[in-house]
């Protein structure tokens, strides 16, 4: 009895330092992810802003290429929309939206994620003698739930090879010479 007794008191010990050190941890997450293009801003810039151009670089398209997708509102810019419907677990259900759109600058998405809280991702386009520089950021807020912020601690290690993955589809897709911005 005496075990069983000193086990629980040391799970419960465990369950409470977690618990505080969970209110230092930060509930902002940023993964951010930076490649440079051998291709003109214009023509990277129109592969992020038409979002029917993202099946042909978008990480996630790749792990589920049988998810459905819908697209509302003008086919670029503010406004433009898709969802998604997947059954990949990896990939779920949820939608995109582009909130802003500086062109050949910047562009400024909404992920709304099934069950989750929503995701803001940033994609920042700069010119440079090697070609465009393009800077991909999420930001989400994990709240103030102990189990989401030691979550938040593992994102950019979750969601960072994707986004690498992505930024390299799009380097493929732009630097192929036969590429044209659409």
């Amino acid at each position: 009895m005496q075990v069983l007794k000193k086990i629980g008191l040391t799970l419960l010990s465990l369950v409470v330092v977690l618990l505080i050190v969970s209110f230092f941890l930060p509930s902002k997450v940023t993964v951010v992810r930076t490649a440079v293009l051998k291709a003109p801003t214009p023509l990277v810039f129109e592969q992020v802003n038409m979002l029917q151009n993202w099946e042909k670089w978008s990480p996630w398209h790749k792990i589920d290429p049988q998810m459905l997708l819908s697209y509302e509102g003008p086919d670029g810019g503010k406004d433009a929309k898709y969802n998604w419907f997947s059954i990949h677990p990896n990939v779920g259900n949820g939608s995109l939206t582009i909130t802003e759109s500086v062109p050949n600058q910047r562009i400024d998405t909404k992920m709304q994620f099934e069950g989750e809280s929503d995701g803001l991702a940033y994609y920042l386009f700069e010119e440079t003698p090697e070609g465009t520089k393009v800077t991909w950021t999420m930001e989400a807020d994990m709240g103030s739930n102990p189990i989401n912020k030691y979550f938040g601690l593992m994102m950019d290690g979750m969601l960072g090879p994707d986004f690498e993955r992505g930024l390299e589809n799009l380097r493929n897709v732009v630097e192929q010479p036969t590429a044209v911005a659409r």
